[in-house]
């Protein structure tokens, strides 16, 4: 990037940051202590002083800071120290680069100074007139000295733009009075998200980036803790390396989240293992760099602001991958190639995405905020067919969570996923554990119950966890379930954590719920009962899978809505102990599959299917996958797969249908290779799948009635006296071709300006009921049409003119909607207003599929 000549100031607290690693003997036939492992050590400045490096790697100019003058100083004692131990991990998990880097394994902690204060140093050739000051408030003296801080913080009259990096805020302290009394207006705040936590600001860690971000925005509304940041102009908080709030207030509060789709807080540095300190401080470099590009005056600090945060998470990371390097010796540190593009870390800007966060009206609202909603500008079954074809990570640009290979992107199952994630994590590494960990799981039969916990157990341990799989509707008597206990001590034994899947647990025995009470003990103690000895059964995870009930709600009754019913089940559920079970159980989970569940709602069982779908393509029909990824089917079958209704038996019906189909040889899945009706029948409606397959076959048929349908809508919306149909098929023979052609390609293009409103056009056996648009939706359709027309008018030659005139291909409507007389514009929208009527008349229903709202039905 090109250079610039903007100063920029950097100071704050000053610690010297040692690492410890070992190596194995090099020389086994050398001197003594060649032969025995080598400890080792390196020092380098840390803190405000590794920021100054990295701001001027990321700038690629130097930059004003304090400097410690000679090597030998680092060793005195002081400055405050800091050790870690390194060891070596690797580069890349599970890529191709088998390359080894360190990174931190353990820090030691600080080492304070013979004095108690830290000793700091000023900035050298300072600069009063500096535009760009950054300073790395630790808290650990620098905000408490002003003859430490720079001028431009200090100078009357100077009003630089300040970056304050916090770790541990200090509000009281004597320089963060000093910036909120005078340079507020144009100060940046970072702060790490740890560091508000710890100060007790309840804000959910690695659920859902959803819930993490109005959890942030109510903290900053209603937590006296965080009042002090309320005022700021511009606040960025940090949430690992996958992740940023940017609240900013100018007149308005707004508060955007940035956040990496296939990664959630946390996800990065556990996948790579290792630590490394200095991470914000590379992020805030980043931010330097595209604030110094991109402008910092008050119109354009939004715009460098939003370019910033994304280059700042991007070079967090790539500084998180190279670590310390290979050889601390040789390995120049900080790699000045994160803050460049370089396609070998395959880490780019165009990978973070942002959002604006919904501020919740009440806690009953909290829940339905989804990104995907906000980050979806077409309709979900366009998005789910481009899944299929071309693989989620090209076309998705909202949060997706992964567990080995189970993907999910519905908010309310992440959340449960990565609630059980955390959970499994929390327990395999506690190392007395007494009790096993019980878990939950509900949905209908064939929706992979057992298939996504195993799954996020497999993620997080394979080699630790071994599954065993019972259940329980086969077994006859608690002997069976003692010999299933048996054989979970036994892995227990050899060092492995079993994952107990107990099927259908909520099945009848010696009545209602029977099994629950025998599992009581082992739940709550660990132990279980074999005649008269108690056994330990150890480190273990029960999953509890349901086979009467779908959901949680389902099996605690919350469903039921007849307050005699309920008191009745209640009263049942008390005595089959189901309380008891429910205050054992740590999490719970409702696996949503390719249906759409009850909630009316869930307009994401498309998006579930595209996912599986493509999952399945991936694993039964790679031959059908090209080289750019792109999966080879016919739009009638992809339609059909993704529009039925439902599948008889869930995700198994998908796959039967996939397996039954004749594609060994095939070069792509067509119609003709799908399986019988009568196969069809045992998995779906067999009508209903064949009428979506023939979909664009069937309105391609009806082009001509529609045409001269909404030919005969013009003819009574234009003054003329009502005509009889036969009048009006007579009239269209007599119509010229182009014409006719003019209202065949109006009717055409009726299904694309409909998915613009996410609506649907599926053709349905009944005459379905003509739904009505509000005035809203004709209005926006009504100017979609006419951009059609104007364009396909100029496509044929024709131009504006006074009069129309076909001959001279003139017409006085061939102008920009805005320029057009209110008269047509009306004429258009009448037009519109019978699009409903016209393709109900003709067995089409408009289905409406905007997720997670209802259709708008006023002006609002």
């Amino acid at each position: 990037m090109g250079k610039q000549n903007n100063t920029i100031v950097v100071s704050g607290d000053i610690c010297i940051n040692t690492l410890l690693w070992t190596t194995y003997p090099q020389n086994p036939n050398g001197w003594n202590w060649q032969m025995h492992e080598n400890m080792h050590s390196i020092s380098m400045p840390g803190e405000s002083m590794l920021l100054a490096k990295l701001i001027s790697l990321a700038i690629e100019q130097p930059v004003l800071s304090p400097d410690m003058q000679t090597k030998e100083s680092i060793h005195t004692n002081e400055f405050l120290h800091s050790t870690a131990e390194i060891e070596l991990y690797p580069r890349v998990p599970g890529g191709k680069d088998t390359g080894k880097v360190y990174r931190i394994s353990r820090y030691l902690g600080f080492t304070g100074t013979s004095s108690g204060l830290p000793k700091l140093l000023p900035v050298v050739h300072d600069d009063a007139d500096a535009a760009i000051v950054v300073i790395d408030d630790e808290n650990n003296g620098f905000n408490e000295h002003e003859e430490f801080w720079p001028l431009a913080l200090k100078t009357e009259g100077k009003n630089p733009l300040v970056l304050y990096k916090l770790n541990n805020p200090n509000v009281s302290s004597a320089l963060w009075k000093h910036l909120v009394g005078t340079h507020i207006e144009k100060t940046i705040i970072i702060i790490n998200s740890e560091d508000l936590r710890a100060k007790g600001v309840n804000i959910s860690k690695s659920i859902s980036w959803e819930r993490t971000a109005q959890d942030f925005v109510w903290q900053l509304n209603n937590n006296p803790n965080l009042s002090f940041l309320a005022g700021c102009r511009h606040l960025i908080l940090t949430f690992g390396l996958e992740g940023v709030i940017y609240y900013s207030s100018n007149g308005v509060a707004e508060s955007r989240l940035y956040f990496m789709p296939y990664a959630f807080e946390g996800d990065f540095s556990k996948e790579i293992q290792g630590g490394m300190y200095g991470s914000t401080s590379c992020f805030v470099a980043g931010l330097v760099k595209s604030i110094v590009a991109k402008g910092m005056k008050e119109e354009e600090l939004v715009f460098s602001i939003n370019d910033g945060i994304r280059e700042g998470i991007v070079a967090a990371q790539k500084y998180y991958v190279d670590g310390f390097g290979t050889n601390t010796s040789s390995f120049t540190f900080p790699n000045p190639k994160i803050f460049l593009e370089d396609d070998s870390y395959a880490i780019s800007k165009e990978n973070v995405q942002d959002v604006k966060i919904h501020i919740p009206i009440d806690n009953d609202s909290q829940d339905s905020w989804y990104i995907l909603n906000d980050k979806s500008p077409s309709n979900l079954v366009e998005i789910a067919a481009q899944i299929v074809k071309s693989g989620e990570e090209r076309v998705l640009k909202f949060p997706v969570a992964r567990f080995g290979q189970l993907k999910t992107v519905d908010r309310t199952e992440i959340e449960s996923y990565r609630s059980i994630n955390n959970l499994m994590c929390e327990y395999i590494a506690t190392k007395n554990a007494i009790r096993p960990l019980s878990i939950a799981v509900f949905g209908t039969p064939g929706s992979g119950k057992s298939y996504g916990v195993t799954e996020v157990a497999a993620s997080i341990a394979p080699d630790l966890i071994s599954k065993l799989n019972f259940n329980l509707s086969q077994f006859r008597s608690p002997s069976d379930l003692a010999r299933a206990f048996h054989k979970a001590r036994d892995f227990s034994l050899e060092g492995k954590v079993p994952l107990i899947v107990f099927d259908e647990f909520d099945a009848s025995f010696e009545g209602k719920l029977g099994w629950l009470k025998y599992f009581l003990a082992p739940m709550q103690d660990g132990l279980f009962r074999e005649e008269d000895t108690l056994h330990p059964i150890g480190k273990t995870i029960f999953v509890f899978a349901g086979g009467t009930s779908s959901t949680f709600e389902e099996f605690c009754g919350e469903t039921i809505t007849d307050d005699g019913e309920k008191k009745r089940f209640l009263m049942e559920f008390k005595s089959a102990k189901g309380p008891d079970f429910i205050s054992r159980l740590r999490g719970n989970v409702n696996i949503l599959g390719p249906n759409p569940s009850n909630h009316q709602l869930d307009q994401l069982f498309v998006i579930r299917r595209a996912m599986l779908l493509r999952s399945l393509f991936e694993r039964k029909l790679p031959h059908l996958i090209n080289d750019r990824g792109e999966a080879q089917i016919d739009n009638g079958v992809l339609r059909a797969l993704l529009k039925i209704p439902r599948y008889k038996h869930e995700s198994r019906s998908m796959e039967a249908i996939m397996d039954m189909s004749i594609l060994t040889s095939a070069k792509k899945w067509e119609q003709s290779h799908l399986p019988s009706k009568a196969q069809l029948k045992l998995h779906v409606d067999e009508e209903q799948f064949t009428r979506h397959l023939m979909h664009d076959v069937f309105y391609s048929e009806k082009i001509e009635s529609l045409a001269c349908a909404i030919y005969e809508m013009i003819q009574n919306t234009m003054g003329k006296d009502s005509i009889d149909h036969k009048t009006v098929k007579s009239h269209w023979e007599t119509l010229s071709e182009e014409e006719r052609n003019f209202y065949r390609e109006h009717i055409r293009q009726i299904p694309d300006a409909l998915v613009l409103l996410q609506y649907d056009i599926v053709s349905v056996i009944e005459k379905p009921e003509a739904i009505k648009l509000s005035e809203k939706e004709i209005r926006s359709l009504a100017e979609y049409t006419h951009k059609h027309w104007f364009t396909q008018k100029k496509e044929a030659g024709w131009k504006f003119g006074e009069i129309h005139d076909e001959q001279l291909k003139t017409d006085p409507n061939l102008v920009s909607w805005d320029a057009l007389n209110e008269e047509w514009k009306k004429h258009i929208g009448s037009m519109v207003e019978k699009w409903p009527v016209i393709l109900a008349n003709a067995h089409f229903k408009m289905e409406y599929l905007k997720p997670f709202c209802q259709r708008e039905t006023s002006d609002g």
